[in-house]
């Protein structure tokens, strides 16, 4: 599965941004989708995920309540909706895939930038 990332920025304290993760090359029916990010300094963490052929979600406490995942199955496109954005949520988000019942991610897309600004 190849993935493609977009939708960073930069926005200011309490704005909004959407990612979008467009993938390709397989059925994804088996698979997870999800959205990790990384800052400077850390490791790379998860933030979201979705099963693709249902509608299990995940979310870190860190970003319930503020952050979507959501998927278009027509498009093969996950989304992240990001509100409320915090300078804490500042790094490199990635979309991820792994098998639905695995636990290894095993493809990542290339990245896109998110700056939050207080």
């Amino acid at each position: 599965v190849q993935l493609q990332a977009s939708g960073g920025g930069l926005v200011q304290a309490g704005g909004s941004l959407r990612l979008s993760c467009a993938a390709s090359g397989r059925t994804l029916s088996r698979y997870v989708m999800g959205w990790f990010r990384q800052a400077p300094g850390k490791e790379r963490e998860l933030v979201a995920s979705i099963t693709w052929s249902g509608p299990s979600t995940y979310y870190a406490d860190f970003v319930k309540g503020r952050f979507s995942i959501s998927k278009d199955t027509a498009k093969n496109t996950v989304y992240l909706q990001m509100n409320s954005l915090k300078p804490d949520d500042t790094g490199v988000y990635y979309c991820g895939v792994k098998y639905r019942y695995e636990s290894n991610w095993i493809n990542w897309g290339q990245g896109t930038q998110v700056t939050v600004s207080s």
